[in-house]
Formats: C-alpha cells, sequence, structure tokens
C-alpha cells in the first residue's frame, strides 16, 4: 500500500508523523478544499484512489472490506459516522460517501448550498458503484470551539457565493424551523444530549447563517 500526503504547511508534527510511517509528503499552499482535492489525486499513480482526511480513519470491517474489495467495480461508497465532543452524533451516522475508486475514475465537484462554493465537495463515478461495509470515523470536532470556528469559516466562505436574497433568507429561517425538529426527532438527535440539540439547532439554519452574511456581506 502506498500512502501519499498533501500538506498545507501545517505547523504540527503532521510531516515527522507521515514519514516515520513511510508515506510520500508533499507539501503545498492552501488555496482550496476543491483544489487540494484535485492535486492530490493528480499525484496518484496506483491503480486505486481512497480519499481521506487527516481527521478520518478506518474502523476495522472497513479496512478488511477495502483490502478484499472487487477489482471488477469502479467506484465504492462508504458509510461516515462524524463525531462531535467525542461522541457520534445520531444526525452524522451514516453518511454516505464515494472514497474508493480506481485512479481517475472519479471527478470531484463542489456540493455546497451555494452550488461552487468550494466547500462540501464529493466525488461521483458514472461507472460500477457499490458500498463496503463497515464506517468511516470523522474526528473533525473535538470540541465546541473547534466547532464553532469550522462553522464559521464554512458559513462564510458559501456567502461569498451566496445571492444576496432577503426572500432567501426569509425562506431558509422557516426551513429551518421543520428542519430542526426533523433532525431531533427523525434523525435521532434528540436522543443525543445537549450537544446534540445545539448541532441539530445550528445545522438547521446553517442555509439562514449563509445568506444572512451574505446580505450583510
Amino acid at each position: 500500500m502506498n500512502v501519499f500526503v498533501l500538506d498545507a504547511y501545517s505547523d504540527d508534527h503532521t510531516l515527522q508523523f507521515a514519514r516515520a510511517a513511510g508515506a510520500a509528503v508533499v507539501q503545498r499552499r492552501w488555496t482550496d478544499f476543491l483544489e487540494a482535492r484535485r492535486f492530490a489525486a493528480g499525484t496518484v499513480t496506483t491503480p486505486w484512489t481512497l480519499m481521506i482526511d487527516a481527521d478520518e480513519a478506518l474502523d476495522d470491517v472497513l479496512c478488511e472490506a477495502i483490502v478484499h474489495a472487487d477489482e471488477g467495480h469502479d467506484a465504492y461508497v462508504v458509510r461516515r459516522t462524524t463525531y462531535y465532543c467525542g461522541r457520534a452524533l445520531r444526525q452524522w451516522r451514516d453518511e454516505p460517501l464515494l472514497r474508493l475508486f480506481k485512479t481517475g475514475r472519479a471527478t470531484l465537484s463542489a456540493s455546497a448550498l451555494t452550488g461552487d462554493a468550494p466547500v462540501h465537495e464529493a466525488w461521483s463515478c458514472n461507472g460500477n458503484v457499490t458500498e463496503l461495509p463497515g464506517r468511516l470515523l470523522h474526528y473533525s470536532y473535538p470540541d465546541v470551539a473547534t466547532y464553532r470556528v469550522k462553522y464559521d469559516r464554512y458559513t462564510t466562505l458559501e456567502a461569498k457565493r451566496a445571492v444576496r436574497s432577503p426572500g432567501k433568507l426569509i425562506s431558509s429561517l422557516v426551513a429551518g424551523f421543520a428542519r430542526v425538529v426533523w433532525l431531533l426527532f427523525a434523525r435521532g438527535a434528540v436522543l443525543d444530549g445537549p450537544g446534540g440539540w445545539y448541532v441539530a439547532w445550528h445545522s438547521a439554519f446553517y442555509p439562514a447563517v449563509v445568506y444572512g452574511k451574505a446580505l450583510a456581506g
């Protein structure tokens, strides 16, 4: 297995740990999520590409499934569970993501609220795609402060590409109340305690924050 790490001149111990583990490392100045992932994918020379972020890990079932994946398929979807303050949230369980694919067979595009904002990007493949068992574990929010910083960063990036529309703001506020009820009861966030309620509220009103920032901008 060949491991390639793309590092945006991090100031922690990423380089040392990656090189000690035998990974090939390239440093590249940060531009945006889309460009970074496309650059990384373009360096891969192995028959298959598995794309994961620094805050993600594979559980044992998924590791085994990847090793024994059928080469008759062009790509595989994995299910991701995201953690908040050390706890897997019900509303963030089983998110389907295409992450394993034959090199060159998948394309990356923005799937943001505002269309072309370089956040919430997703891989897609027009070939034979199926799903692998196991879970991709996403440890993106170790504490509340990290969540707030990322929430502010992402909504600001999207607001830069959003239309300045009072109508969009009003409709997203109305939809937010329906969505928070759906997250709490249909997705089970009500069982996750105060942390789950907090995330459900902010997730539901994410579009309203984007359009609000666009209007204020």
